[in-house]
């Protein structure tokens, strides 16, 4: 006996898109009978598909404000009975239940519901599909004989199949059609269990329930949904295999949601260099540039406009800059492109911005392979911080402390001048996105060097002092009236002997550690300012 034949389907979709063509081909050309329920029968008859209604083939109304409409025998009997088995065709027969070869269902978009920051709980409950996603279950699971359809995009290879197999599928298709199934409900029920471990119920004196924050931020169970965007040609290295995928909650402006308006495809280091930089960058408000490689800010400068501040970047280590990353938190323009491409002659793997003139991309287009991304804005969203470990998962709050500078303390004698601490300020910003243990030197609101995820902050604090004086020779000033930010307590009074002898006349750190008394008295013996944040930023 051959199965896979469609001879009757059932379809319910949310997205219309492509359904009145898809249901008009099924009937027009290959004699579908078609049930269809609420919004989809009513937009499928005014097309002139002839429809069965849903009640009219269960003989049961749909009630409870469309809550029970499709949970019923007739509709679930004959998607899950086996075509091949005696038993289950007598059933069938026994309680007039007919057969239902194809389901073609797409779920009420729960996921969009709760992107409105002022939904109410109730309207994400009613948000909450039943019907689609058990019809699609049962669909899936009995995919030797039944096609199941939750996807727009399947429409038109689901037609050609059938016109190439009289009016049959395949059962490689059903079997694939069946797996995007249950990868779509799973991601369904992440989504609802994502949002769900984040709000709780609370009666309000009228009765009525809303969403609150839950006391329990990370769940029992972390569920991920993410959508593959593309296939990467390799990972890290070229023996690994990788693909990035996109968070449905990825904030607006974030990498995921990027644009790349020019260049070839974007690698694994690619992606991980370009996040860096661009959250790097929007740690500033005036125009701000950091040039990145290998994870950590080589280049950084804020300053009156974004053509300058790169200048001021680019000088800060333009060896390191070779084959980097740009991340500018202004539109790029004509004259920034001239700077880099032109003057410099930089080799750019990326440049990230939220917005290009006209001019500027005409140019860069003559750069054929750079990777061109533009985010439309700079602004942070919310969220967590996913990384892998050898059979698990860590989940952590971004990094997005809102530090005041009017909360911060200075244990020292001296109180830094107006221009140290507008230095401070910037190093502090920038040390937080270099790789612990992070020692940075600062000074004009540059970041001259960088002593990046050294075992000790002894090294960190000796190997960014040696690239700021080299940075400063190279600018032919002296290195001296240099500022230093560490991004965490200094262990030993030590570090600041180091800094103290490379010229830095002013510190921000944390502060915390039981030798505080030690690093302060150093200080006081250099006539060094020191700041202390109390807050600590590790970057592992």
């Amino acid at each position: 006996m051959s199965f896979g034949v469609i001879k009757r389907a059932l379809i319910s979709v949310t997205n219309k898109v492509g359904i009145v063509e898809f249901a008009q081909a099924l009937e027009s050309e290959f004699g579908v009978e078609i049930i269809s329920t609420g919004g989809t029968a009513r937009v499928l008859k005014e097309a002139g598909v002839k429809v069965i209604p849903i009640e009219a083939y269960t003989d049961f109304p749909e009630m409870m404000d469309g809550r029970v409409k499709t949970l019923h025998p007739r509709v679930h009997g004959g998607l899950l009975c086996r075509r091949d088995n005696r038993d289950h065709i007598a059933d069938a027969q026994a309680h007039d239940i007919g057969m239902i070869d194809l389901v073609c269902v797409n779920l009420y978009e729960f996921e969009k519901t709760i992107e409105n920051p002022h939904v109410t709980f109730v309207d994400a409950i009613e948000h909450i599909d039943i019907g689609g996603p058990s019809m699609l279950r049962s669909a899936a699971k009995n995919n030797d004989f039944v096609t199941v359809v939750s996807d727009p995009a399947d429409y038109s290879a689901v037609l050609t199949e059938m016109r190439e197999n009289d009016g049959a599928t395949t059962r490689e298709t059903r079997r694939r059609l069946a797996l995007k199934v249950f990868q779509t409900t799973a991601a369904y029920d992440g989504a609802i269990a994502a949002y769900l471990s984040g709000v709780i119920t609370t009666e309000k004196e009228e009765g009525s329930e809303a969403a609150v924050e839950s006391t329990e931020k990370f769940p029992r169970i972390f569920a991920i949904e993410a959508t593959k965007e593309q296939d990467l040609r390799y990972g890290e290295n070229p023996q690994q295999s990788a693909a990035f995928y996109r968070l449905p909650n990825a904030s607006e402006h974030s990498l995921a949601r990027a644009q790349q308006i020019q260049g070839k495809p974007l690698s694994y280091n690619n992606l991980l260099d370009t996040d860096a930089a661009w959250t790097a960058v929007r740690e500033f408000s005036e125009p701000a540039v950091i040039i990145l490689k290998h994870q950590n800010p080589c280049g950084s400068a804020v300053a009156e406009n974004i053509v300058e501040a790169y200048d001021r970047a680019f000088s800060c280590d333009p060896t390191s800059a070779f084959g980097g990353i740009i991340a500018a938190n202004r539109e790029i323009s004509l004259e920034f492109v001239e700077h880099f491409a032109d003057i410099q002659k930089q080799f750019v793997e990326v440049l990230i911005a939220p917005s290009y003139t006209a001019e500027a991309r005409e140019r860069l287009s003559k750069r054929k392979n750079l990777r061109v991304l533009a985010t439309g804005g700079i602004t942070h969203g919310g969220g967590l911080e996913v990384r892998t470990v050898d059979g698990g998962l860590l989940v952590q709050d971004l990094d997005l402390a809102c530090e005041d500078a009017k909360t911060f303390s200075v244990p020292t004698k001296r109180q830094p001048t107006s221009d140290e601490l507008d230095d401070l300020l910037f190093a502090w910003k920038v040390c937080k996105t270099v790789k612990s243990n992070a020692i940075l030197v600062a000074k004009d609101r540059m970041g001259l060097g960088m002593g990046p995820g050294q075992p000790n902050r002894v090294d960190a604090a000796l190997l960014a002092c040696e690239r700021a004086e080299q940075a400063c020779e190279r600018r032919g000033i002296a290195p001296v009236g240099l500022v230093a930010a560490s991004d965490a307590f200094f262990p030993f009074r030590d570090n600041v002997d180091t800094l103290a002898a490379h010229g830095v006349t002013a510190i921000i750190q944390p502060g915390g550690s039981v030798r505080d008394e030690e690093s302060i008295e150093a200080c006081n013996e250099h006539d060094i300012a020191m700041v202390f944040t109390g807050i600590r930023h590790f970057r592992h």
